[in-house]
This record gives structure tokens, sequence and C-alpha cells, in this order.
């Protein structure tokens, strides 16, 4: 039965309306990073970039030529939205958005992670078959039908998000309203909507809004009786995200994910009413269908573990960062630190203290002063640069740090030398100091 329903045909109207909406979308987050000047502040400007932790290679791509690297993606973001080598271009922005993804920290966002995931999921979806340049070229890859796991794909990846992001907001500091406090007390200087993001009264609608939101919004979007309005409560939500958290082109995204969960004679009478309607409901079964059910299956077990992993570590996530990332925890808290770097000369002894300025940006020094897998990074790049100039150096790392708006408390060990402990991927720092031990203010 569930090989049945994967592998029924539908109407490919939804699909087809999505790859366009995601090729604008693609274009227009690759085009505007460098329009805005995030390109230039976040992967030109800086001496160096925080990659994620064994992607160091990637630093062969950083400087000018990042402008011509998103250049090239905005261009297979548009042949995406047309449909135009359809397949070459999908892979090529999935690799370079994959490799802009990894090889930076500084600018961490869940939503770039999901953009690399469906960019991934994108390549093998049969997107061009209909209202693109290549059916256009190729009449023999036109159809109005596609099978239903191509729908389904996108809905259960939808779910995991959101549902995860629902659960990763109960804890105290969200539950009590302190973590949307802090969030929104950077906000007071927004237009017209500032004074009223410091009202109690909208902050507990927004703490517990964002609860149920996520818990329920996909439940209900596959609720006959409650889609509509659902979809339409969608809608404020993402424009307030947008306008609010200004977090790119993901509320606009999520919206394009709701085309999957009308019906598709629905999407086509709104977009395609002039093509005809795919009715026949026939079961195809291609020719590799357990390498699609196995590749299928191991996606969404990771998918569903990875966001668990933190569990495994000693401490609190919001503390030591560990298996903070790939794991839809959105805006959960606001970190403030500070961190001084000390440099020692094995050979003389000599003490000196990092001008940080000279080697990062305003925003990577909050990054160095706040998570520990950073402030491991830097550390080791310190130890090659002075290596490199012929001195053998340790570094010694005096960082205080505030979650939600508490006491700074001391983040990692001052006395162990950062620059000489191994990174451990499976295992919890030991010089990560723990949350809970009484420290002196």
């Amino acid at each position: 039965m569930l090989n049945k329903w994967l592998f029924k045909h539908i109407d490919n109207a939804q699909l087809v309306i999505f790859r366009i909406c995601f090729g604008l979308l693609c274009f227009l987050e690759s085009f505007g990073a460098i329009l805005t000047g995030w390109v230039k502040r976040g992967l030109v400007a800086p001496k160096f970039t925080f990659t994620f932790i064994g992607f160091e290679w990637l630093h062969v791509f950083q400087g000018e030529t990042m402008h011509v690297y998103y250049g090239i993606m905005a261009i297979f973001g548009l042949l995406i939205m047309v449909g135009y080598k359809y397949r070459l271009s999908m892979v090529g922005f999935a690799v370079l958005w994959a490799g802009s993804y990894l090889m930076q920290k500084s600018s961490y966002n869940n939503h770039y992670y999901l953009l690399m995931l469906i960019s991934a999921i994108m390549v093998f979806m049969p997107a061009h078959h209909d209202v693109s340049l290549d059916s256009k070229i190729n009449p023999s890859l036109k159809t109005n039908a596609m099978p239903n796991w191509c729908r389904v794909v996108f809905i259960l990846q939808l779910f995991i998000v959101y549902t995860y992001a629902s659960v990763a907001k109960l804890y105290p500091d969200w539950l009590d309203g302190t973590a949307v406090r802090v969030l929104m007390s950077g906000k007071k200087q927004y237009y017209l909507v500032g004074n009223m993001l410091q009202e109690a009264w909208f902050q507990n609608i927004l703490t517990w809004g964002g609860i149920f939101f996520d818990g329920l919004i996909v439940p209900l979007l596959l609720f006959k009786p409650t889609r509509k309005w659902e979809f339409i409560i969608s809608i404020g939500f993402h424009v307030f995200n947008s306008l609010v958290f200004q977090i790119g082109i993901f509320p606009y995204l999520a919206l394009a994910f709701y085309l999957f969960f009308f019906p598709p004679k629905t999407i086509r009478n709104i977009f395609l009413k002039h093509r005809s309607f795919y009715n026949a409901a026939a079961v195809t079964y291609p020719n590799f269908k357990n390498l699609y059910l196995v590749l299928f299956t191991v996606y969404f077990i990771i998918q569903i573990i990875l966001p668990l992993r933190h569990h495994a570590f000693k401490d609190d996530v919001l503390w030591t960062e560990e298996g903070h990332r790939l794991s839809w925890r959105m805006m959960l808290r606001a970190k403030h630190g500070s961190a001084t770097y000390i440099i020692q000369d094995k050979n003389t002894g000599k003490k000196t203290t990092v001008a940080l300025d000279d080697y990062l940006t305003k925003k990577q020094q909050r990054s160095a002063s706040t998570k520990p897998d950073v402030i491991w990074q830097f550390s080791q790049y310190l130890k090659k640069e002075f290596k490199n100039k012929g001195q053998d150096i340790a570094v010694y790392v005096k960082c205080r740090v505030s979650v939600n708006g508490k006491p700074y408390k001391t983040l990692v060990n001052p006395e162990v030398d950062i620059a000489s402990v191994p990174w451990q991927p499976l295992h919890h720092s030991s010089w990560i100091l723990p949350s809970k031990i009484k420290q002196q203010p």
C-alpha cells in the first residue's frame, strides 16, 4: 500500500509552480546578497571565515571571486525558474549554495540550511516536465503528471522543521517570555511597530503563538476545514517575520511550500487553468524503485535523528552550542559575550593580548566571544599565524557570556591552552565550563 501511494501519479502543477517560485527566490537571494553588500561584508572583507570544521579548504574561494560565485548562483536561479538545462542548473546551484553555507558560520541561519536541503531535493525532482524551456525544446519530456512522493517529500520535510522548532521552544526562558522579551528589546527603534514589540501582551502572543503555530501548522494545512484559515494566518506570520527579523527569502519560500498542501486541481485552476489536468491516478514503478525507497528512508531517518543529537552531550545546548546547528533551533535565545585572547610564547613565556580588530570583523568578534567552536577555530588560526612567523604559542581565552539577559558567566576554562586541544565532534569539550556552576559575578 505504501509503495502504491508513493508512486501513484498525480497532477504536477504544484511542483511546476514551486519550481518557478523556487528559482526566482534563489535568484533574489543570490543577487540580493551582492546588491546589499552581504557578500562583501561576510565573504570578501574578512581575512578568513569560520567554516564548518573540516571544510577549511573552502577558503580557496574567499575574496573578490565570491561576487562572481554568487553571480553564477543567481544565473542558475533564473535558469531553474524558466526550466532551462534544469538538472545541470539545479546541481550547480545546490553545490554552490552548499559551499557558501559551509564556508562561513558568522551568519549561520537555519533557513540557509533548509535552502541547502531543498536544493538537493530539487535535483531529483521532475520539476521541468511542464511550463519549461526544456519541455518546449524536448517535447518528449512534457507531461502533466508526477509521482506522489514528489509532494510527500516536501510535506514531511516541512513537518520535521516546524515540529522541532516548536518542541525546542518548550524550555523555561521561552515559556516565561524571557527569550522573546530579550529578542524584542533590540527592536525598539522599528518604525510604527517598535513600541508595540515591547508590550508584554504582544510578547505573550509571540511566545505562545510561536509554539502553537510551529506545532500545528502542518496538521492544520493537511486538514481541509482549517487549510484556508491556516494559510491566511501563515501569510501574516511570515510577513511579520520578514519585516521584523529580516531573514531573507525564507518567509516567502515557506509560503511557496504551501502549494503542496492544496489539491493539485486547485493549483492548476489558479495558475495553469488553460492546461489540461491529469486525472488518471496511474501507478508507475521506476526501474530503481527499491533505491528510491532506501534513499527516501535513510534521508528522513537522518533528518529525524540529527536534531536530537544535542541530548548526547553534557550540559545545556544553549550554553555549549554542541548540537545546536542543523537542528531547527530557530531564534530561541540571545547571547552576549566578551572575550580576551591571550597568546603566550612557549619559549620565552611572554604573554600578549590579541587585538581582535586586527583579525576579525565586528560580526566575527561576536561569534568568537560566545560560541565555543568558533573560539576553538580562532585559537587554531592564531597558532598557525604565529607558527608561520616562527613562534610556538599557547592561546588562553578569558570569555564571559550572558544567555537571555542572565548574569555573565565564564564560558571556557581560562587555564586551558585552547590551541592545543584537539576537536572531538562526537564528544563534549571538557574545556567548556558547566553552565550551572556557581561563579563569581
